[in-house]
Parts: structure tokens; sequence; C-alpha cells
């Protein structure tokens, strides 16, 4: 009979925890926000979650308010919507809200990289040195050559002619840009003379050329993956193309390659003096590539596209870089050296500017997430304090509270090329209720975790468009092409989608 009893008493201890685990048992305490945990254990609201991140938020803000807990596969979640207390959130201090937690597991399971205590600080200042200040000059132009080396090697020779040309305007926007900054970042094919140069421009644009198809594979499947939630077919792809890239871009390759850009180079050196081994370091060499060249090509596409539907922001725009190119002694004209577009010719472009921050608060849409390391006090503007709970995350997204909020920005879903600057060209200022917001627009995130690398990125898109706009006339091949719906599946990882390619057309202005 003790036996049994034993054996009783195991199963109702095993079935009790079982429960505990599935989230069965959790109460809403008092002070704490709005607890919601779906209808089915455990999973929770996470299926609504994954089909459209952006739909399930708003839902879940109609029905509770600026704040509100939801279980999303097995971990619960609070959401503060309220823009206003996102400052409080941010500059928190780690021992409460700790945003290394859930990156790390993250860049384990998509890149296969272990992080280290130290990856924080060599990250931001490897890109404070070399991706800020004086060392995004020498950025600059190494992607300016680079773009060269992609964009305008033909121009001399005379075999770009003045005829339409058709492309598809993402996978256009996304190769160009892509391959540039991959080029400035990990180092050129080494070359011994004038004679042997070309040969390695040539070498670069194949090489660059085949990574990004592969890239674009893996980016496909990148949302998934994220989720855990990839096929067996598309798991072993996912295997494949992670040790492709382990490959293609390990450290023994890199070393080898001539010009690699100091945030490389420096970043390697430090995690080989930090013991981390070169299997690892080539993990995160991959890890960095998708994390500078994933989203700055997508962004470029969508800046342009808007610049194409909007023909008076496309003039106000074109107006603006040809008068920055003559007042700095550049001509784009036939016969005439190509432009090299400085640093300092991208800080004298208010408008593009404008542009750029417009086209991100469209369709940059990060989760910000911290994990809730011990109990703490939230304060929201209507005077409400609330209590996240030890054990749980907080997460933002800014999409839906600031970016496409009516109150802060008017006619959210148009594009208005000059929303961000005032008539005399400096930057606007925004307002909820009266009160001035610091977080009115977040693509790159914000406090402690905001991307170390955004001056590039925005250097590296700014200077597309630049070239582009100087040297080709750019239209839609359908005048009237609708804006494509975005893929709601990427909702989360920064800049959207969209699910089909928009034809354009371009040829030479001169």
């Amino acid at each position: 009979m003790a036996l049994w009893v034993i054996l009783l008493c195991t199963l109702i201890a095993l079935l009790l925890g079982g429960l505990y685990l599935l989230g069965a048992f959790r109460r809403r305490r008092p002070d704490e926000p709005p607890l919601d945990k779906g209808t089915i254990p455990w999973l929770g609201y996470m299926l609504d979650f994954r089909k459209d991140s952006s739909e399930f938020l708003k839902r879940m803000q109609r029905k509770h308010g600026d704040i509100f807990t939801v279980l999303i596969g097995g971990y619960y979640f609070t959401f503060v919507m309220d823009p206003f207390c996102f400052g409080a959130i941010v500059k928190e201090s780690r021992s409460r809200l700790d945003f290394r937690t859930f990156a790390s597991k993250l860049v384990v399971q998509v890149f296969g990289y272990k992080p280290i205590e130290a990856n924080h600080s060599i990250i931001h200042a490897s890109s404070a040195k070399h991706l800020m200040g004086d060392g995004l000059t020498v950025m600059t132009q190494a992607t300016m050559e680079s773009f060269r080396k992609l964009m305008l090697y033909n121009l001399s020779s005379g075999e770009e002619k003045r005829v339409w040309r058709e492309d598809g305007l993402f996978q256009y926007c996304y190769n160009i840009v892509f391959r540039a900054g991959y080029l400035a970042l990990y180092g050129t094919e080494p070359h011994r003379g004038a004679a042997n140069k070309e040969k390695a421009n040539e070498q670069d644009r194949i090489h660059s050329n085949h990574l990004f198809h592969e890239f674009r594979k893996y980016d496909r499947l990148f949302p998934r993956l994220a989720y855990a939630a990839l096929p067996p077919k598309d798991k072993i792809e996912a295997e494949r193309l992670k040790r492709l890239f382990w490959n293609m871009l390990s450290v023994k390759k890199c070393w080898q390659k001539d010009n690699i850009s100091g945030w490389i180079s420096d970043q390697d050196q430090l995690l080989a003096e930090s013991g981390v081994p070169e299997y690892m370091r080539d993990r995160f060499m991959f890890m960095l590539l998708w994390a500078s060249q994933g989203n700055t090509g997508p962004t470029a596409f969508w800046l342009l596209f808007y610049l194409m539907k909007h023909p008076e922001a496309m003039k106000a725009v074109k107006d603006e870089v040809d008068k920055v190119s003559r007042e700095n002694g550049q001509e784009v004209k036939a016969g005439s050296p190509p432009i090299n577009i400085t640093r300092d010719m991208l800080n004298q472009t208010p408008l593009l500017d404008s542009a750029l921050e417009e086209t991100l608060r469209l369709v940059a849409a990060p989760v910000l997430i911290r994990a809730v390391l011990q109990d703490t006090s939230l304060k929201m503007s209507s005077g409400t304090e609330y209590i996240l709970r030890e054990g749980d995350r907080v997460a933002l997204f800014p999409h839906i509270s600031v970016q496409m909020n009516p109150e802060i920005h008017p006619e959210p879903h148009e594009f208005k090329y000059d929303r961000f600057v005032n008539p005399d060209g400096t930057k606007k200022d925004f307002y909820k209720n009266g009160k001035r917001l610091k977080y009115f627009t977040m693509p790159w995130g914000a406090g402690v975790s905001i991307c170390p690398g955004r001056f590039f990125a925005a250097a590296e898109i700014k200077l597309f468009v630049f070239l582009m706009l100087s040297y080709y006339d750019l239209e839609l091949v359908n005048r009237e092409e609708e804006i494509p719906e975005i893929d709601v599946s990427r909702w989360g990882f920064g800049t959207m989608q969209p699910v089909h390619d928009v034809q354009f057309r371009y040829r030479l202005r001169f």
C-alpha cells in the first residue's frame, strides 16, 4: 500500500509541476499589469504572435491598454506601449532589466555563436572607434570605393549607354548595398600591381555576388529559424548555409584579404586575446555580416520606392543631391571622372536624412526585449505604477506605440519626405498630449542595446541613394504600382521586407 501511495504522490507532484510549467497556476498579483494567458497551456499566444505580431499587439492594446502581460511559448512578456516609459526601461540597470539574456540565446540559435561576457563591450568599443567620428569618415570612403567598383566601373569604357534597363527594385538594392558593405568591411581581393587590379576587382564582384545569393537563402529562413519553427528540410538547409558562411567568412580567409576594416580586424583580435577559439570566431564573423548587412539593402529598397511613388519627394531630394555635388566641386556628366561622395557631403543633406528617417518610421519594426532579473517598479505617464515580475520579460514594439501613432505622426501611413525636418533644415520635435517626446521613432533600438553601427548603416544607404539619384533617371515600370504588402513573419527583426518585388527602370542621366 505504501508503494502505491508514493507512486500516486509522485504522479500528482509531476502533474502539478507540469501544470505549473505550463502556466496554469499563474495569477495576477496586486500592482501587476493585466495578465492574458490565452487558451493554450504553455503556448499561450505564440501562434497568434508568430502569425502577425503587429495585429496581435494592436488587439491586446485595445483590450488591455498601454501595458499588459501575455504568455508566449512558455515565457511571460510584458509589453509596454506608453512611449513616456521607454526611457525608464532602456536606461534601467542590467541588474534589473538585462537585454543580453534573450540576445545570447538568439545568436546561439541562428548563428551558432556562443557569446562571451566581454562581447558587448568589444562590439561597442570597436564600433565607436571605427563606425563613428573619424573612423566613420574612413569607412564612408571605403564604402564609396566599393559602390564605385560595383556600379560605376563601366562608365569610363562607354559600355553603359543611355538606354532604359529594367530590374526588380528589391533584388537590385539589396544586392548592391549588401555587396558594397561586405567589401568595405571584410576586405578585398589582393592584387600585385596595376595590371592585376581589374582582375582583382572582377573577382570581388563575382565573389560578393555569390555570397549575396547564398545570404538571401539564409535570410528567407531567418524568421522561422529564430522561432525554432523550421521544418526538417529547411533545418538541414539552414545548417548547410551556416557551415558555408563559417567557411567563407572564416578569420583565416579574412586575414588573407586586403583592406580589411578595423572594425572587423579589431574585434577578431580582441576575441582571440579573450581566448575565443578560431572556429567560434568564424561564427562571430557570420553574425557580424547579418547584423551589418541584413537591413540596409531592404531599407534602401523602400526609400527608393517611396521616392519614385512621390514625384515631389524625388525632385526635392534629387535637387538637394545635385546642389551638394555642385557646391563640393563634383559634377556628373559624360566623360567626367566618377564623383566621390564624402562623409562631409552626406552631412549636408537634411531632406535625404528626413526621407530616410521617414522610411525607417514606416518599415523598421524591431522588438526590444529585456529579461526582468528582479521585481521592478514602472510608473506610467498616467501616474499608475506597475510591478514587472522577476523571471518575466519586458518588451517594446515602437512601430505601433510611436512610429505609427497618429497622435505623434499625423497620417502615419503616408510617406512625407520632410516630416522630420523644419523649413530651415533643423530637426523637428514631436509631441504626445502636448508633451515633448524623446522616443518618437526607434528603428535602431535605444539605450545600451542601441545599434552600434547605426551611423555606418545610414551612411551606406545614403551613399547608395545619392549615387542612384546622381547617375540615373529612375521610374517604376508600373507608375500606378501599389505599395507591396509586407512579410508579416519578419515583425521584430528590423526592416520589413515586401512579399513580392517591384519592377523599375533606370538609365544614365547624361
